[in-house]
């Protein structure tokens, strides 16, 4: 696994181990004390390779990437989420015996200003973004390898929980009410996003490994649109007093997509797998951490 330290790896391997895998994460950091990480860099093809064949996994999930839409260098956007996969590809199309499943995230940033809603899997991509055009290179990059590997990829939609760093918007939200701060100061102010739990989004891919499948694209979203105005609401319910909202126009982002929101209906025609934690659940969970 890729990304096994990151915020949703960290969830992923657990879920996996709790299931009987034994994970083994790839990690860029020299310092990893984790008994379970070897270290290569994904930019390193050299390394990769040497990584993969030592390891010869039987399951793949590929889950490292620059993802935050705003990341400020763009070069590494690209060279982490294309580069950086083709070369994890590459290494494991070397390998005898093949993996029997390479799950890839990709996002569903990809989709754009759909026209149409909810998105589904044969919704046309429109990119946005610079993320987003990482992404779906990523794609199209990847079906190269389709015929040399069992590739599933993933579109994950909005997703969040504990340990999601407050650059991305809802944990940013949810830690100024942590705190008691009584102002914040955010973009775009109207957009609309099918928010998701971790947890949930660990079981869908867990589920897509014990299904075994040999290739195809799949959603992974709760089929539920949320604008800021209702998690601004459902937090000022949770911490029993609202907050002023300022538009702070260094945050605002003028290609931003208005309206994502999926379906996951093929995801749960395959796997049976539904989400089940309702967005308020979330925040409250976030907001009281143990």
């Amino acid at each position: 696994m890729t990304g096994r330290n990151g915020f949703t790896g960290r969830y992923v391997a657990a879920e996996l181990e709790a299931a009987g895998y034994e994970v083994v994460g790839l990690s860029d950091r020299q310092n990893v004390t984790d008994a379970g990480s070897i270290t290569a860099n994904l930019l390193d093809r050299e390394a990769v390779s040497a990584a993969v064949a030592k390891v010869r996994p039987d399951v793949v999930l590929h889950l490292a990437a620059i993802s935050f839409v705003a990341h400020g260098d763009v070069d590494e956007i690209y060279r982490v989420n294309v580069v950086g996969t083709r070369n994890l590809l590459e290494a494991l199309a070397e390998l005898e015996q093949k993996p029997q499943i390479v799950v890839l995230a990709s996002s569903a940033n990809i989709y754009g200003n759909a026209e149409v809603e909810p998105i589904t899997e044969d919704t046309p991509p429109a990119p946005a973004n610079d993320y987003a055009v990482s992404k779906l290179a990523m794609e199209y990059m990847a079906h190269l390898w389709a015929h040399r590997l069992p590739i599933v990829i993933t579109r994950p939609f909005n997703y969040t929980g504990i340990g999601q760093s407050e650059q991305f918007l809802i944990p940013k939200i949810v830690g100024h009410f942590r705190r008691g701060e009584r102002v914040i100061e955010l973009g775009n102010t109207d957009v609309v996003r099918d928010f998701g739990d971790v947890r949930d989004v660990a079981k869908a891919y867990v589920s897509i490994v014990k299904a075994q499948l040999s290739g195809g694209t799949f959603n992974i979203c709760s089929g539920v649109g949320r604008s800021l105005a209702d998690i601004l609401d459902m937090m000022a319910e949770i911490a029993g007093y609202r907050i002023e909202v300022r538009v702070n126009q260094a945050f605002v982002r003028s290609k931003d997509v208005a309206r994502l929101v999926g379906c996951s209906g093929r995801l749960r025609q395959v796997t049976g797998v539904v989400p089940a934690i309702p967005l308020r659940d979330t925040l409250a969970w976030m907001y009281a951490p143990k």
